[in-house]
């Protein structure tokens, strides 16, 4: 990963402009996407496979009315008047009728209609008018709500206060507030602290504010065709800004370091892209997956925020490996520190103890690691103590912003006829099968009166087929209380002994059974989603870090981390401690979904963090095997950039809580905390005490298991060895040089050779077949020497072997099975694959120029043509033709394996004449065949020639089944 990194980096640094250009054009066109095709946030929490979205369902089809959306319009005269007096009474009527015009409406029940569940408080000083909307919430209008909200003013000329309450007045806005700005502007600062210079600071802000833009226009684009939460472009705000700024952070700050060390701008940006980089690319494909892990909850609008949050990781990942190295391109040198400036001393002094505030931190904890260890679970067990007691539900009105309408209506209806008038239920019931309609619902009715918590059971209501009918339930105690769920579950209880007993099976649904639903799935998922995430992580880290230890530290600091976070939350919104710190002005039940989606993302984020800290460790460890030295010294390089990083993304998340809504500002803060926490006292605390502690067993993995698991490479030791192997490839200037490699396996080997081939030569390679064909395999780039260095036309191998597999054509004329091919179609076939796509026109010609230099090469005779078939060829001419196909493919080496030997020479000319007359001058042909009969140079045509004898005894079998096994591998 870090040499495909290196590769990106380097070219988007040379194509500063190119890659700047197609930024600029994808922002303006997927932002300019969104705002065209005008997408609208709205809360949508259908569930399917649930017994209250099934019951909506029915309802749509066999109950429209009382499927669609609901709204209560809340009436609320002065105190000492009532609702009956003929003012207000006149004025509620016409509101009434003013709303059963407007497009959009089905029916108006007023306080006043027979059909009014209950609709007048005891005092008469509180009354509503339930509406009845044709679609459901998603589908209503502005210009429906727009009207309905219009109607007003007929209630409060008449002197009433007039209040809309319903799911379709929700606030779905989205937009960002004064916080948002100040929360980037600290982040700012930190970055001007961290760098010292203003150009420096900017990058990641700039690099962050694309990133969002591309990622905001993008889910803006969709939210036009599919229902999108007012709080998905939210979240990808908040992470598209907190992991936008610290990707391209991590990067900068290697890149800055490597100047001031001496490295060429172009080369530290593609070197800090592939380590630094690599870190980031790892640690983005983390809190992907975690988040795209929502996806199997099977919860739609859960599902749509997991993607839109993901999306703007990923469109992050791009902007810090691509964008950035481009900006640095146009920069060039002017981020290279001062010399003596603060910047400049921390990258160049060498690592001889300094007392920095990082070392100092990291000696203090490794003199007593088992303190440390033991205050920092003893603080975070006790933080995560409120999660014992954590409520999930979905918000409604009473977590909408004061002042709004639905929070009025809210309110007057818990004032005026308490809280569960706010959270109606609907009992559905199936009448097919009874007689007794009207009886059988008011036994139903009764029995549902009887259960603990009712406050009132309506009537029931049939359809107008008489197959369906629904009963009103309020309940005693608020949507979002716990009460309310048990009278749910109690009601559902009574379904199969009504059923028995009447035949009439019953459903509950209704917007505050939804919400119960909902978060008894989340519940139920989220114990499962944490052991998938733990699991994902163990062994992510043991890819990365070839250790056990490592990873299950890093995962039980992750539920460490996670569990306190979710404990604060629960003791800030829940129980409602500090709330005008905090701007909680109604603690209740915790964000249904917020537990599972901290996991998602502070995952990622830990990830990410631990990753830095401990991959510096990993490589002093490596270098010198001191276990306790490596942790000081990966803290003491690491430990400034993660603080600084943490502290942005504290300061990005914090931002969204004083302001933000009731659903983004439990999110927010619980992801502040939970980064808070876990950056400094989990991975900059617990991390290096428990590392102390484990000493060099940190270090240990099974070999069986290191076989088993791919290396990533994130610190680019391979990245140094192929920067290493290219400087060497690049001072060659033979087509092929090799310096004492050996060919094959260990168990095997072949060698050490050491080859120096200029270009255009000839050489004949003789040896056994399995011998032939492993350097030729090895020299082609599809087997990996076992050492020594090698280099193909200037490319390094194994590490360019990419290269070399485009410029090597190998060429066995013994294994061409399929001899009834004609000459032309072979040709054909060959240079239809070679050529692109806009050049395939011209095949005939070509094949036509290499059918005219097949025969110049051969001489005299019978003549080639497109039509000649293979087999029909002497053994000299098939040859010819079978090199000449691989000499479409413009090969800077071309390997022939000739079986037993040469062919008898044709009209006086050998095959190695023939052959060195078709390929051109500067490309190098290797004939390989177990024996030559000609020892000079006479078939060289001028080319320079060398033999190579590869006759060291190995069993031919052995190496072929070997070499049979490495290439399914590969």
């Amino acid at each position: 990963m870090a040499t495909v990194l290196y590769r990106l980096g380097h070219f988007a640094y040379r194509r500063a402009w190119l890659v700047i250009g197609i930024w600029v054009l994808l922002l303006a066109g997927i932002f300019g996407g969104g705002v065209a095709l005008n997408g609208q946030t709205q809360e949508s929490y259908a569930i399917p496979g649930t017994e209250s979205q099934d019951a909506i369902d029915s309802l749509a089809a066999v109950f429209p009315s009382a499927a669609g959306a609901q709204v209560q319009v809340v009436y609320h005269v002065p105190s000492g008047a009532s609702i009956d007096d003929a003012p207000y009474r006149a004025a509620i009527e016409s509101m009434a009728t003013e709303i059963g015009a407007i497009d959009g409406v089905d029916t108006v029940i007023t306080p006043f209609s027979d059909y009014a569940a209950d609709a007048v408080s005891s005092d008469s000083e509180t009354a509503f008018s339930q509406v009845a909307l044709t679609g459901q919430s998603t589908d209503v209008s502005t210009d429906t709500l727009d009207a309905l909200v219009a109607t007003r003013s007929i209630g409060e000329d008449a002197g009433l206060q007039v209040a809309f309450g319903g799911q379709v007045f929700q606030d779905n806005t989205f937009g960002i507030t004064v916080t948002e700005v100040l929360g980037v502007l600290f982040a700012g600062v930190v970055l001007l602290i961290t760098f010292g210079s203003l150009l420096a600071a900017g990058m990641p802000l700039l690099m962050a504010m694309i990133g969002v833009g591309v990622a905001i226009g993008g889910i803006t684009a969709v939210s036009a065709f599919v229902s999108v939460s007012s709080t998905a472009p939210m979240l990808a705000l908040m992470l598209g800004l907190a992991v936008g700024i610290d990707y391209s952070l991590f990067i900068l700050s290697r890149h800055r370091s490597q100047l001031a060390t001496g490295m060429k701008p172009l080369e530290s940006a593609a070197t800090a892209v592939a380590t630094a980089g690599g870190a980031v690319v790892f640690a983005g494909i983390t809190v992907i997956i975690a988040l795209l892990g929502l996806l199997v909850v099977g919860i739609p609008f859960l599902s749509v925020m997991g993607l839109g949050a993901a999306f703007a990781v990923l469109v992050s990942i791009g902007v810090a490996v691509t964008l950035l190295p481009a900006v640095l391109g146009v920069v060039k040198g002017k981020l290279i520190p001062k010399v003596g400036g603060r910047a400049h001393r921390r990258a160049t002094t060498p690592d001889d103890g300094r007392p920095t505030l990082g070392r100092r931190w990291v000696g203090l904890v490794l003199k007593a690691p088992i303190v440390a260890v033991i205050v920092v679970v003893g603080v975070l067990g006790t933080l995560a103590i409120p999660a014992l007691s954590l409520d999930l539900n979905l918000p409604d009105g009473g977590s909408e912003p004061a002042g709004s309408t639905q929070r009025e209506a809210y309110q007057l209806i818990n004032d005026g006829f308490g809280p569960g008038y706010n959270g109606p239920l609907i009992v559905v019931v199936d009448i097919t099968q009874t007689t007794d309609i009207f009886g059988d619902l008011d036994t139903i009715g009764a029995q549902i009166r009887d259960l603990p918590g009712v406050a009132y059971v309506g009537t029931g209501t049939p359809n107008p087929t008489v197959d369906t009918a629904i009963i009103q339930v309020m309940p005693d105690s608020a949507p979002d209380a716990a009460a309310t769920k048990d009278l749910v579950q109690m009601i559902r209880d009574l379904g199969p002994g009504i059923t028995a007993s009447l035949g009439t099976p019953i459903a509950v649904t209704g917007a505050t059974a939804v919400g119960i639903d909902i978060s008894n799935r989340l519940t139920d998922a989220l114990i499962p989603f944490a052991l998938i995430v733990v699991g994902l992580s163990i062994i992510l880290l043991m890819m990365v870090f070839r250790s056990v230890f490592v990873p299950i530290k890093a995962a039980l600091g992750f539920l460490l981390s996670v569990f306190a976070a979710i404990g604060a939350t629960v003791a800030i919104f829940q129980w409602g401690w500090f709330p005008d710190l905090f701007g909680v002005d109604n603690p209740g039940p915790i964000l249904s979904f917020l537990p599972i989606l901290l996991m998602a993302v502070l995952f990622g984020l830990a990830m990410d963090y631990e990753v830095f800290l401990v991959s510096g460790m990993r490589e002093e460890f490596v270098r010198t095997g001191n276990a306790r030295q490596s942790i000081i010294h990966g803290f003491a390089h690491a430990g400034r950039v993660v603080t600084a990083a943490a502290l942005i993304m504290f300061f990005v998340f914090f931002a969204f809580v004083p302001d933000g809504t009731g659903a983004i500002k439990g999110i927010a803060f619980a992801l502040a905390i939970g980064v808070l926490l876990d950056a400094f006292l989990v991975r900059m605390t617990l991390v290096p005490a428990a590392m102390a502690l484990a000493g060099n067993a940190a270090w240990w993995l099974p070999r069986w298991l290191g076989r088993l698991l791919p290396n990533v490479d994130i610190e680019g030791e391979g990245l140094r060895q192929h920067l290493h192997d290219s400087a060497w490839a690049a001072e060659q200037t033979d087509a092929i040089t090799a310096d004492e490699v050996v060919f094959g396996l260990e168990t095997a080997p072949i060698g050490p050779l050491s080859l120096s081939i200029p270009a255009g030569s000839l050489v004949r390679l003789t040896g056994t077949a399995g011998h032939r064909r492993v350097v030729a395999a090895t020299l082609a780039g599809r087997l990996d020497p076992v050492s020594g260095r090698l280099q193909v036309l200037g490319y390094p191998l194994p590490s360019d072997r990419q290269q070399a597999l485009r410029r090597v054509a190998l060429a066995d004329i013994g294994e061409h099975r399929d001899t009834e091919i004609t000459v032309g179609e072979l040709l054909a076939e060959r240079l239809r694959l070679t050529l692109p796509w806009y050049r395939t026109a011209s095949v005939a010609s070509r094949r036509a120029d290499w059918i005219s230099s097949i025969n110049r090469a051969l001489g005299a005779g019978q003549p080639v043509t497109a039509a000649t078939t293979i087999s029909a060829l002497p053994a000299h001419g098939r040859a010819t033709v079978l090199v000449a196909a691989a000499l479409t493919e413009r090969p800077g080496v071309v390997f022939v394996d000739l079986g037993e030997g040469l062919p008898e020479p044709f009209l006086g000319r050998d095959l190695a004449t023939v052959l060195a007359m078709l390929a051109p001058p500067t490309t190098t042909l290797v004939l390989g065949a177990a024996r030559f009969d000609i020892d000079g140079p006479e078939s060289a045509h001028d080319r320079p020639w060398q033999q190579i004898d590869l006759d060291a005894p190995v069993d031919d079998d052995l190496m072929m089944d070997s070499l049979d096994r490495k290439a399914l591998q590969r």
